[in-house]
């Protein structure tokens, strides 16, 4: 093989991995710029909720609303109803089954560990964690506790005695595959605020 040949080959090579690196770079990016747009969408139609007193839509073709606002350690959230992959997509996920955080019960959101809920690793005992409901009321929540447990075996039950919301993400944090464990920070209800 001639020398041009084999540098032509080699640069071609170059080429074709840089492309791929850059297209997994923008791969890779894609998830946290999508979800922190759709906080912005999800941000205005929690503000229409609030104002109009019923559920809005952030888009029209979105087969979700958002439910309540979730601040946690330092970082606020709009929550989606329904834990559906396409709502966790756009922001966490109130999930279907269990009650609205303050009723009675265990309350469940789940949001990515790579986007929202990154930031559950630096929740310990008695950390403040606040959901604010569309009727603009705020609830004060207090952790309890943080364990790890099979995503079939979470142990969590809506029906609990108490006022309790479980914060729920795959686990570990800095996982590059999904698996089968789960981190559950679990709080308990401490008080409630006036509408905001």
């Amino acid at each position: 093989m001639s020398y041009r040949r084999v540098t032509g080959m080699r640069r071609a090579l170059a080429a074709l991995l840089t492309l791929a690196g850059i297209g997994l770079a923008a791969q890779a990016a894609w998830i946290p710029a999508k979800a922190a747009l759709a906080q912005l969408l999800l941000e205005r139609a929690f503000a229409r909720a609030l104002a109009e007193g019923r559920p809005a839509r952030p888009w029209p073709w979105a087969d979700t609303e958002p439910v309540a606002r979730l601040t946690v350690a330092g970082r606020s959230f709009v929550v989606l109803r329904g834990g559906s992959g396409q709502a966790l997509a756009f922001g966490p996920g109130h999930l279907d089954g269990t009650p609205e955080a303050g009723a009675p019960g265990t309350a469940v959101i789940a949001a990515h560990r790579d986007t929202q809920f990154a930031v559950l690793g630096q929740l310990g005992p008695g950390d403040p964690v606040a959901v604010t409901g569309r009727d603009g009321r705020t609830l004060h929540f207090r952790v309890t506790g943080t364990r790890v447990a099979r995503w079939d075996a979470s142990g969590i039950d809506p029906q609990a005695p108490g006022r309790h919301l479980d914060l729920v993400t795959c686990w570990p944090l800095d996982a590059m595959r999904a698996g089968p464990l789960r981190l559950i920070v679990e709080t308990e209800l401490a008080s409630e605020a006036g509408r905001s």
